[in-house]
């Protein structure tokens, strides 16, 4: 089981953790917002935070969920994010939102870089990438820059356009968008037998599509799992799962994957995390990965 952290980051650092929030740096802004799993004390004191956070969010007495930012005056609504290593050059449009969200998962570069060495790897002229759950998009462009040729699917048609100004603000095009439930869109491409050289999945505990289908990760994670089996490319292939449950084992992502993909698949799973400036590691989800490229 491996421990995976983002060690490239500049645009992004994780300052402290504790008392069931977080302090990071977003570029040149600090925010405080909470985080369940730090269950630990602060490092720095309360008055530190409030000193060098630019915004708080502050829940609704009412909402698990639901809240609001309390900024400063210098705190803008939007900026821009960048990533940029030797083989990436990422942005991404951050803006704060009423569910403490701000456009990216700073834990997913690990994934990014992944994304980008499997397709260098695979021979074929244009690799085909299926991106499910696909939020606001980092993946996929970061897989688009790579060469892919990508299909970006997520129920929330505010969070397509949002992936589409990232996708314009990288300086990419042609990706395909689609605004679907993600289970039904496997389900119909299982049936036109279409198949993908990547597939990258980032599934909510809960949700719901367009339509209001219901998702609920412990009683459909088997299924999507089962579908994507039969949609990866048994040559030339990578596959990225990353679940961000309390309480979600990554024994359980292990079991799931040798079920469905096989005991010979040579697979990497454990946890992503972040570590704070005082070293306190900070779990932020489970995660499976593979490819038939052992590099």
């Amino acid at each position: 089981m491996l421990l995976l952290s983002p060690d490239q980051h500049t645009d992004y650092q994780l300052i402290d953790s504790g008392g069931f929030e977080k302090l990071e740096r977003f570029g040149q802004y600090i925010l405080s917002r909470p985080e369940p799993q730090a269950i630990w004390d602060k490092s720095l004191s309360s008055q530190e935070w409030e000193k060098q956070a630019h915004a708080t969010f502050k829940r609704d007495k009412n909402s698990q969920e639901k809240g609001q930012w309390i900024s400063k005056p210098e705190m803008p609504d939007k900026w821009v994010f960048q990533y940029r290593t030797n083989a990436l050059h990422l942005r991404a449009k951050l803006a704060l939102s009423s569910f403490k969200h701000v456009g990216i998962f700073p834990e997913q570069a690990t994934n990014w870089d992944y994304i980008a060495k499997k397709l260098k790897q695979i021979p074929e002229d244009k690799p085909n990438v299926l991106n499910l759950f696909a939020y606001t998009g980092l993946a996929s462009i970061a897989a688009k820059v790579s060469g892919a040729d990508i299909t970006h699917v997520d129920s929330v048609k505010q969070v397509i356009n949002w992936s589409r100004e990232n996708m314009e603000l990288t300086g990419v095009d042609n990706i395909r968008w689609v605004v679907e439930d993600a289970l039904k869109f496997v389900q119909r491409e299982v049936r036109r037998g279409n198949q993908y050289n990547g597939i990258i999945l980032d599934p909510p505990a809960y949700g719901r599509g367009p339509d209001g289908e219901k998702w609920l990760l412990e009683e459909n994670l088997n299924e999507i799992l089962r579908l994507c089996a039969l949609l990866l490319k048994k040559k030339n292939f990578f596959f990225i799962i990353n679940l961000y449950s309390l309480g979600f084992s990554a024994l359980i992502v292990e079991n799931l994957i040798k079920a469905h993909f096989g005991d010979q698949i040579h697979h990497e799973f454990g946890e992503l995390f972040i570590p704070d400036t005082f070293g306190k590691k900070l779990p932020l989800g489970v995660f499976s990965r593979f490819s038939d490229q052992n590099v």
